[in-house]
């Protein structure tokens, strides 16, 4: 189920009362938002199980990082009163010490994990439904994660049958390293379709959840600085054990706190001796401050940014107050700074368009908006160099792939206002037209 339209707790209690019709032993949705219901908090179990005690359910925060699943759900994962929290994650308990049915980071996986794998034949569709989308947005090159071997070998059947339709540089979760070392993998492997990048770690949650690692607590939750899902230690060694096997990491920090970690471990191997350089990267790097993006540019590193966040994250002055909320999303300052900026949706976290990233970057209040024609560049040149690819396409010269894209209008020469409602007429991939707008029809 697509949450995002939900605007209460009642409200999702219907659309999972139209769900149990359907033949499916599981529910499971994404994009809830407590902070626009009417209810003004999370939902419980106990709201679910209002619905079904039966099937299980599981509902995903837009952000990702928290879900919230009903009594059947958590009997399946046998998590009670007595489950500890796993590292890197927690359980949230009544005053009794029960479950109250949200789970916060790595304690996700602890009921995901039940959830059956779909498929090969509706990994086959989703992927090629995903890369129609793609398309239709204008995208010719998607940077996205594999999470399973079923989901790799999709893309590879697709490929080899010469069915796909974009491209796509890979990022493997942290829990996969191991397995892409015996395999003798790198960064850069691959071909002209399919190439293997960054190795993605997660050190701390998201903002809206409040999970996001921060040097202060939460101004409106004192108590509260959120979740590092590693020591320093640790990531160290995850980091430099990533580098030294010729992987290119992503490292999620939000917070301050889970930036400034991140920073401290990239640069003991960024500044190493001997090794090549492998355009590391921090994704998202959400609330940051002047020393910080000082260290950002002394440790070299990419920055992957979100600009839709500027828009869905209306709360940033409440979480963090008007002096964080600052250098909050200081998209100005890193370019200022020098650094390379790559622009990302987050999808599904946020939409998939890239003009409606161009025109959030663009179009917002304050000294942090950029100007529309480093705002295209955050999702062409910068974010080919980000995957080593510079010389193969992010702009349009003689000698690189033929990847274009066809917009209606100038989203340099239109009003900021008006980028993000710009359609794409058409989609060329390899000098192939994949997608052509109905209105040139």
């Amino acid at each position: 189920m697509d949450l995002r339209d939900v605007r209460s707790i009642e409200d999702i209690k219907k659309r999972i009362l139209a769900k149990l019709g359907e033949d499916a032993h599981w529910i499971v949705g994404l994009g809830w938002d407590q902070e626009k219901f009417a209810e003004r908090r999370y939902p419980t179990r106990r709201d679910l199980d209002e619905v079904t005690r039966d099937k299980p359910i599981l509902l995903r925060r837009i952000c990702g990082h928290i879900c919230v699943v009903n009594s059947a759900a958590l009997a399946l994962a046998n998590i009670t009163s007595m489950t500890p929290d796993p590292e890197g994650g927690m359980i949230d308990r009544d005053t009794l010490g029960e479950p109250t049915g949200i789970l916060r980071e790595t304690a996700v996986e602890l009921v995901e994990r039940k959830i059956p794998d779909p498929t090969p034949a509706e990994y086959e569709s989703a992927t090629l439904a995903a890369c129609r989308k793609a398309a239709e947005a204008g995208l010719t090159t998607v940077h996205c994660i594999v999470g399973s071997d079923i989901e790799l070998r999709t893309l590879l059947r697709l490929k080899n049958e010469r069915r796909l339709t974009v491209r796509f540089y890979l990022l493997i979760p942290v829990s996969q390293l191991n397995a892409a070392k015996k395999l003798g993998v790198v960064t850069g492997f691959g071909d002209k379709w399919i190439r293997f990048g960054a190795v993605k770690i997660f050190t701390d949650g998201s903002l809206g959840a409040r999970t996001a690692a921060l040097e202060q607590p939460y101004q409106d939750d004192p108590e509260n600085k959120g979740v590092a899902i590693y020591s320093q230690g640790k990531l160290d060694e995850i980091v430099a054990d990533a580098h030294a096997s010729g992987f290119q990491v992503a490292v999620h920090a939000i917070g301050d706190r889970a930036t400034r970690m991140a920073l401290e471990s990239l640069g003991k191997v960024n500044h190493g001796t001997g090794q090549r350089h492998l355009r590391h990267r921090i994704e998202h790097a959400s609330v940051l401050n002047r020393e910080l993006i000082r260290r950002l540019k002394r440790t070299e590193v990419i920055v992957t940014v979100q600009p839709h966040f500027v828009v869905s994250d209306f709360w940033v002055d409440q979480r963090l107050g008007p002096e964080r909320a600052r250098f909050t999303y200081p998209f100005r300052s890193l370019l200022g700074a020098g650094l390379v900026v790559v622009g990302s949706s987050d999808c599904p976290v946020e939409p998939l368009s890239p003009l409606t990233g161009i025109g959030a970057a663009v179009d917002r209040d304050g000294p942090e908006a950029v100007v529309a024609d480093d705002a295209v560049l955050l999702y062409t040149r910068n974010a080919a160099y980000a995957s080593f690819e510079e010389h193969l396409k992010g702009t349009i010269a003689p000698g690189k792939y033929a990847d274009l894209v066809v917009l209606e209008k100038d989203p340099c020469s239109v009003h900021p206002r008006e980028i993000s409602a710009i359609r794409v007429l058409m989609t060329i991939v390899g000098g192939r037209v994949v997608y052509r707008s109905p209105i040139l029809q």
